[in-house]
This record gives C-alpha cells, structure tokens and sequence, in this order.
C-alpha cells in the first residue's frame, strides 16, 4: 500500500481532503488528531506539516505527497510536479516599503544594499541573485511584513492571495516571483524499478485529475427539433461533438447530451430555449476522464 503525505492543519489540508474525498478515496482516521488514515483502503494517508512534506517524498518516507508549489521550490529537493490541484493560489511578491518609492526591481538595483525580510530564503536569495541585485537576507519565521516596522529590512518577500495584508502594512508589491498552488508531486524515481508502484501513482493521478476536471463543467440533456440540428453544435460544442440519441417514439426531436463549462450554463440554456429546446436538465459532474 502506497504512502501519501497530506498537510495536517490549514486551508491546504481541508481543500486536499474534499478532493481525495471526491476522487472516491475518502479519508478513513481513528480520531480528528490521528498521524494516518486509510485513503479509501487503497492507500495509507500521513498527516504533516505541508514544509515537510517536500522531505518526506524525497527521502521515500512517502511515496507521493500533497503540498504548494511554493514549498516545493524552497525545498530545493528534486521532486517531479505530477498534478496542478488547483486550490491553494498565492503569489510570492517582492514588497517595498511605500515611503521608498521603490516600484521596480531596476530601483532596488540603484538602492543602498537594501535588507531583505522573508520565509522563503532559498528561493529569495535565487531570485534577487538572477536580477543582479545584492540584498542582505533576513530570514524570519513567520509574519514578514511586519519587518519593515521593527526596523530590521527594508524589502519583504512574503506570500499574499490579494495583497490586502501589504498594503495595511505600508507595503507596495514590486514584482511576482512566483505564483504557487497546491501540487501532487512525486519522486523523479517513482517511475522506475516498480511497474506496480509506478501504475498506482498513475492511477491515483488520473483519479485526481478526473474530479478537478470535472468541478468546472455540467452535463446538460435537452430534447431539440431535428430541424435544429445544424445549429446545435454551436450551442452545446461538449467535449468532441454533442451526443445526438433518436427518442423512442421516432418524432420531430431528439435527445442531445454534451459537456458544457459550469460558467456558460446561463446563456447556454438561453441559447438552446431559443432553437426550440425542450426538457433541459443540467447535473453535476463527479469525475471526467477525456
């Protein structure tokens, strides 16, 4: 049985257990504080914290792990990028204080070596050493927005989902580093040496996958004039080409089923009421595997 790391607490841990949840590998522990878990009977789930998880698939205390991507960066561990989960999104933002007027990197450049506040160190330190531009660097544990304030750097690094929490802070963003969501990621070697091992993982990929691909499509069954055929396709485009099914007593319509993206199901059904569709059902789709 394949061994998954999964974050232990937080945003990251709730969204990674609705999607295995989904996928059909729901979460299956003996208490709210239990270090594993079943995922499903097909895997066996380790709870840690989501800056070890990069380790823990490196070293093979796991054989696949769920993490951000910004974690995986920083760890600097050579690891394979199997899935975008898509949940999770941030941005690793260079962060100037407003009083310096700073709004490049170019004038970070022409700054006194300005000191640099950040939880990330590694990839702060690659960063400002590809622009050219020498920095002090002032690693910290946690809240580095907050260094401005106590005098001790003058440029932050720090992650933000709508920069809200910088501009409080007197903080202007300068530039992107890095956009980072959450990630299924492997060993490079976890392809090699075991077919069985290497088909679970793929398998568990595709399951994953399935279900993320789904979450932003309906499937929508509608009867139509066979008159309106010609035009159907342009309406309901799916994932190749509409179904098109004869109904049974043979008349004037026909049952039509495609895929449709959840964000054009208003005009979509507005489009199809307008060629003469009938009996429109819209459904949710649990998993989508092209």
């Amino acid at each position: 049985m394949l061994r998954i790391a999964l974050p232990n607490k937080g945003r990251l841990a709730e969204e990674t257990r609705s999607l295995f949840n989904d996928a059909g590998l729901e979460v299956k522990a003996s208490g709210d504080r239990a270090l594993t878990a079943s995922l499903g009977g097909e895997f066996e789930a380790i709870f840690v914290r989501a800056q070890d998880i990069p380790e823990f698939v490196a070293d093979g205390a796991a054989d696949a792990g769920v993490t951000g991507w910004d974690l995986v960066r920083e760890s600097e561990r050579a690891l394979e990028d199997r899935l975008d989960l898509g949940f999770g999104k941030c941005r690793l933002v260079v962060a100037a204080r407003e009083d310096t007027g700073v709004t490049t990197v170019d004038e970070l450049r022409r700054e006194p070596r300005m000191r640099v506040a950040t939880v990330f160190p590694r990839i702060t330190a690659r960063f400002f050493a590809e622009a050219n531009c020498p920095v002090d660097l002032v690693p910290v544990s946690g809240a580095a927005e907050i260094a401005p304030h106590l005098g001790i750097a003058d440029v932050v690094v720090d992650l933000t989902s709508t920069g809200s929490t910088l501009r409080v802070n007197g903080l202007r963003e300068v530039t992107t580093v890095l956009t980072s969501t959450a990630r299924l990621i492997t060993a490079p070697t976890a392809r090699d040496g075991d077919p069985a091992r290497a088909r679970e993982l793929e398998d568990l990929t595709t399951a994953l996958s399935s279900v993320i691909r789904a979450r932003g499509q309906r499937y929508v069954m509608v009867n139509v004039p066979r008159a309106a055929l010609d035009r159907i396709r342009e309406v309901l485009p799916g994932l190749n080409a509409p179904t098109v099914i004869d109904l049974m007593n043979g008349g004037t319509h026909v049952a039509v089923h495609a895929v449709v993206p959840a964000a054009q199901i208003y005009r979509t059904i507005a489009q199809l009421t307008a060629i003469g569709g009938e009996g429109i059902l819209v459904t949710r789709i649990e998993r989508l595997v092209p």
